[in-house]
């Protein structure tokens, strides 16, 4: 698991990925990641966009990053998709609309569903 979060460090993304799957899998491993990552957190922060559908949401994402990469930051972008029992949870097209961003090196999309 240490290897993982080194290799993260060095920036590799499939390493990055992997990690937030543990994360996101609530094991046991899950302390060890959050102490191993945390002294190089940095000044990141977190901004967090919520509404519903078709407000603009991924716009104002996409803006965002766009302003973010001029200044030479890199951006982590989580696309939370609440899974709905009515409509078995959208497949997020935020990707489509953040075309710009997609293939940056800079820029980390992680799409995931959510249980509501």
């Amino acid at each position: 698991m240490m290897n993982l979060v080194t290799e993260m460090l060095s920036g590799n993304v499939l390493s990055l990925a992997r990690l937030i799957t543990l994360v996101e899998r609530e094991g046991k491993e899950v302390s060890e990641i959050i102490r191993s990552v945390y002294p190089y957190s940095g000044k990141g922060c977190r901004i967090g966009v919520a509404g519903p559908p078709g407000v603009g949401k991924s716009t104002v994402v996409d803006k965002l990053t766009a302003l973010m990469r001029q200044q030479g930051q890199r951006v982590g972008i989580i696309c939370a998709d609440p899974s709905s029992p009515f409509t078995w949870g959208a497949v997020l097209g935020d990707r489509i609309r953040m075309q710009q961003h997609y293939l940056d090196e800079g820029v980390f999309i992680r799409s995931m569903a959510t249980p509501v």
